[in-house]
């Protein structure tokens, strides 16, 4: 039997449909390998942290846990708290005014007699447990910090695959079965799908994959329109794909002219150099989160999209709608759950030998599912549109393959 230790486990950033299955999982596998140990979850993420605010995990909760792989989100919370960003933290009222964030919640892990911490999130959330491990261990304090990635972009450096990113783009799919059958409730209609993806486009290219496979396998009845034609992606649109767009408008006026209708995928990360430029030379305020990052749903690129291509393609309507909402907050389905589980059995055995890092397929270590060291975890992955399954996309829609020369694809 290993030495009794106490785990903290905490879910950070944006919603994916993994938060809550993780956090079963890691309860589960706790309570078989070491069942003595002590668990207990902050609540929203960091924000608990520093507030002292968790959950005790008693044995009714650990009996039951196994029931939150069916939910989306987080039972537990999410937050986007970066700990190394006082300004932000005192104006949210997490820490005093002169109050370090990096010192209120190292104390709050030492009260807490926290040995381990399991952060489930993208690279913001285990970039800044990692600023918290080594300002622990600056101050004399051991506390192995152990991530699971999660980010529905998919777009963390060296992770092969996060964790719900393909139920994400099943999810995306479905959503977009329902919305395209709006293409009937007027002429001419340009429907946009925005896809979530800041700076990368796998969500959107997998979303967009997923869905033109699933019109294989429908019947179609063309005589009275019902054509595959017409339901079919006619563009998908990314941060690493340049965009000509007078050559796009005419290659969509001609399917426009000829079946009525134009289905956009895009993803929110796409063009957003241009529209930024538009918006700073208005005059309008670009909101940024604590991260620095663009409040993306403050600009709404698809909106962008749909009025510059509008009046190009002769459209009489246009509909823009998001999935991301819809798409992240769902249950992870049973391709993400082995994922999932695969990744927390391996942090758990992390857990008792003492290694910190996040767990995950190295990309740069042949794929070896492993705990990477902090310091190589970045965010902004570029998606490789030299994928043979998303090349088969483009050549099946009609779309030429563009690829931004400075896009460094992983």
């Amino acid at each position: 039997m290993s030495q009794k230790k106490k785990v903290a486990i905490l879910t950070a950033g944006g919603l994916a449909p993994c938060l809550s299955a993780a956090v079963g999982q890691l309860i589960l596998h706790y309570t078989q390998q070491c069942p003595d140990w002590d668990l207990i979850c902050y609540r929203s993420g960091y924000k608990g942290l520093l507030k002292g605010d968790s959950i005790v995990v008693t044995p009714a909760i650990r009996a039951q846990a196994g029931v939150l792989r069916r939910y989306g989100g987080s039972v537990i919370g999410n937050s986007r708290v970066k700990l190394t960003n006082t300004k932000d933290c005192v104006k949210r009222g997490l820490v005093k005014e002169g109050q370090n964030p990096l010192t209120v919640a190292a104390e709050q892990l030492q009260r807490d007699g926290v040995d381990i911490l399991h952060t489930v999130g993208g690279d913001d959330t285990n970039t800044t447990a990692a600023d918290l491990a080594a300002y622990l261990e600056k101050h004399n304090y051991k506390l192995n910090v152990i991530g699971l990635p999660k980010t529905i972009d998919n777009d963390i450096i060296p992770i092969k695959q996060s964790l719900g990113a393909v139920t994400a783009a099943e999810q995306g799919a479905h959503f977009f079965s329902n919305v395209v059958t709006e293409l009937g409730a007027s002429g001419r209609m340009l429907i946009v799908h925005e896809v979530m993806g800041r700076s990368c486009g796998w969500l959107t290219a997998a979303t967009a994959s997923h869905y033109q496979q699933g019109l294989a396998a429908q019947p179609w009845v063309p005589a009275i329109g019902l054509a595959k034609g017409r339901y079919a992606v006619h563009a998908v649109y990314l941060p690493e794909l340049e965009l000509d767009i007078t050559a796009e408008a005419a290659r969509l006026r001609a399917i426009m002219d000829e079946q009525g209708n134009v289905n956009l995928f895009v993803s929110e990360g796409a063009g957003l150099d241009s529209i930024i430029s538009e918006m700073t030379a208005s005059g309008a305020k670009i909101d940024r989160d604590a991260f620095g990052h663009v409040r993306l749903d403050t600009i709404n690129p698809g909106k962008w999209f749909g009025e510059r291509f509008a009046a190009m393609i002769g459209a009489e309507k246009v509909l823009v709608q998001k999935s991301g909402y819809f798409a992240r907050s769902a249950p992870a389905n049973d391709e993400d759950f082995k994922l999932i589980d695969t990744c927390v059995l391996k942090a758990v055995e992390c857990a008792r030998q003492g290694i910190t890092g996040l767990i995950g397929q190295d990309e740069e270590r042949g794929d070896e599912l492993r705990a990477i060291e902090f310091p190589r975890i970045k965010g902004g992955k570029a998606f490789d549109v030299s994928a043979p399954w998303f090349k088969d996309l483009l050549k099946e829609i009609g779309q030429p393959l563009t690829p931004v020369k400075t896009a460094a694809a992983h």
